[in-house]
């Protein structure tokens, strides 16, 4: 790989990074490991191709383009910690996983996966929403470029973009529950 390349892939990692939490090569590597997967049954639960996954893992591709390709991935990492931590069986798992591939994005899928046992979203849940739509719209650095122009005389709204629309989503979620109340 000659400098141009390396450089571009570090681009895209970083861009991966801002847009998804954490490079895509990482984030797919962990629901594999996670959920028992092999890159060809992930690239078909998310609904790509197997070169289109490895061009993102590897960082020759930035963004995936498909909102609901997005929000397979916001499901497959939650259908994960909830294998992690014991609420979901593996063989309940495969089952969800054939509802994501399945699932064209937007629906709810089932209850348990995506609410509260009071049947209200989950706050994660919630956030990964906010973060979907604003990240389908714009790019973090045209964001940030946003929320820099209302700071001055909107500095609450500029926070959320700059949260919600370029941050992690464990600090949206902090973000979140400070404003709930």
């Amino acid at each position: 790989m000659d400098a141009a390349q390396q450089e571009a892939t570090a681009r895209a990692r970083e861009l991966q990074r801002n847009w998804y939490g954490e490079p895509l090569g990482a984030l797919f590597r962990k629901l594999i490991d996670d959920l028992g997967l092999n890159q060809a049954r992930l690239a078909g639960v998310l609904g790509l191709s197997a070169p289109m996954l490895s061009q993102l893992m590897s960082g020759q591709r930035a963004k995936i383009g498909n909102p609901a390709v997005v929000q397979r991935v916001q499901l497959l990492q939650e259908l994960a910690a909830q294998v992690a931590d014991g609420s979901v069986s593996a063989a309940e798992a495969t089952d969800r996983m054939d509802e994501i591939k399945r699932s064209q994005g937007g629906s709810v899928l089932n209850t348990t996966q995506t609410t509260s046992g009071s049947g209200a979203p989950t706050v994660k849940r919630v956030v990964r929403e906010i973060q979907s739509l604003l990240r389908s719209v714009a790019a973090a650095g045209d964001i940030i470029d946003a929320a820099d122009t209302l700071a001055p005389t909107h500095p609450e709204l500029a926070e959320f973009l700059k949260v919600y629309g370029a941050g992690r989503t464990s600090d949206a979620v902090a973000h979140y529950q400070s404003h709930q109340n």
